[in-house]
């Protein structure tokens, strides 16, 4: 994310909706297509991908291309990578399986420059323009703009839910359907059971009561379901099960007339 007010943010601020979407393929093409689709964020996923390495930095040079802001979700409790998705230009860093607010107070330390956290300065980086326009205002830009967020995805977190939307600094959270669907033992993800849904409706309570903005992966059709709700951060489908959804009505659509049926029977 290059230096300029976070257009994420600006919009949110002004009580405007967000959508976006989630990056698993890591490809730069996609990250581009989804800005020139007008798209507020791509969420790219660290949590489940082993990508640590220079395929994230220029993911974010896409994202500055395209003007889309850059979401890197990262692995828990480890600040470090905090730091770097900052460093080389995110827009906004989430992190998984929050639950408790001490849990919370760590990830914004990890973002944040002293005195306001821990964060360890260095301006040769991309965000810092390579330490061409580094120091204070850096600085503080960097403990402005990029957003953070974590993610509320087991039933431990509903036990201390308005503490944890307390925490100075914390900007949004995703709310994980599908793994607190696994932590109440269904085993299987039922983002629609009434047990799910009653946990997301509780989490949105306690985020109103703080101005955090909460966000959902969800599908068009359930997209006004959870406005009515609350949500106002959409990630919509993801690139790969775009395609798979693309190609698969196409086939389908292929094969009916191959075989001499119209493409409605």
């Amino acid at each position: 994310m290059i230096r300029k007010p976070n257009k994420l943010r600006l919009k949110l601020n002004r009580g405007e909706l967000v959508v976006g979407s989630a990056l698993h393929s890591w490809s730069p093409n996609v990250m581009e297509v989804a800005g020139f689709a007008g798209l507020d964020f791509m969420r790219i996923d660290g949590e489940h991908s082993w990508r640590q390495d220079s395929t994230a930095e220029n993911l974010m040079r896409a994202a500055v291309i395209a003007d889309v802001v850059p979401m890197l979700r990262v692995d828990r409790d480890n600040p470090y990578l905090i730091r770097k998705a900052l460093e080389i230009g995110a827009g906004a860093v989430l992190v998984p399986n929050i639950n408790t607010p001490k849990e919370a107070e760590a990830v914004v330390s990890a973002a944040k420059f002293p005195p306001h956290g821990i964060r360890g300065y260095c301006g040769d980086c991309f965000s810092a323009y390579w330490g061409t326009r580094a120091g204070k205002e850096w600085v503080d830009w960097s403990d402005t703009q990029p957003m953070i967020g974590i993610m509320i995805e087991h039933v431990k977190a509903m036990e201390c839910l308005d503490e944890i939307m307390a925490v100075q600094g914390l900007d949004f959270i995703f709310f994980g359907a599908a793994d607190y669907s696994m932590s109440i033992g269904l085993r299987k993800p039922l983002r629609y059971d009434e047990r799910v849904l009653e946990a997301l409706a509780k989490t949105i309570s306690a985020a109103k009561r703080t101005g955090i903005h909460v966000g959902v992966p969800t599908e068009e059709e359930n997209i006004e379901r959870y406005y009515k709700m609350g949500v106002t951060i959409f990630e919509v489908s993801s690139d790969l099960l775009a395609l798979d959804e693309v190609w698969r009505r196409n086939r389908e659509f292929v094969e009916k007339l191959s075989a001499g049926k119209k493409p409605q029977d």
